[in-house]
């Protein structure tokens, strides 16, 4: 069985980081590139960064730029996504999907993204 499952979340205050990571079981990520993408409450769904096999990183939300990065560990078949600079607006369900592909699109494409993991809530607040 192919999943994806992302920890780390939990709360935070205004100004701090965070390191999520997404876990593969079942597959090895290094097929695949990886996606980031949140949910806020009443929100549709966004993408935030897409990480290719080779470790580039593409960013999509505008709103992170210059505050969030993203790596992977092959060897241990994890991404991680590091949020730093967290606001209020970030809280958000982050999700982790896998699509198999080498490379990140320069634009978002979410329906290609084969496998999602269920999730972990971020709430920044002091």
């Amino acid at each position: 069985q192919f999943q994806l499952i992302e920890s780390g979340g939990g709360l935070v205050q205004p100004g701090g980081s965070l390191r999520l990571s997404c876990a593969a079981s079942g597959f090895a990520l290094e097929s695949y590139s990886i996606g980031w993408f949140r949910q806020a409450p009443g929100k549709e769904r966004e993408g935030v960064i897409c990480i290719s096999t080779s470790g580039t990183a593409t960013i999509y939300a505008g709103s992170v730029r210059g505050r969030t990065a993203s790596d992977r560990d092959n060897a241990e078949n994890r991404v991680y996504l590091r949020l730093m600079g967290l606001q209020p607006s970030d809280t958000a369900v982050y999700y982790c999907a896998a699509v198999p592909r080498r490379l990140c699109r320069p634009y978002l494409d979410e329906s290609e993204y084969q496998y999602w993991g269920q999730g972990t809530q971020v709430t920044v607040s002091s």
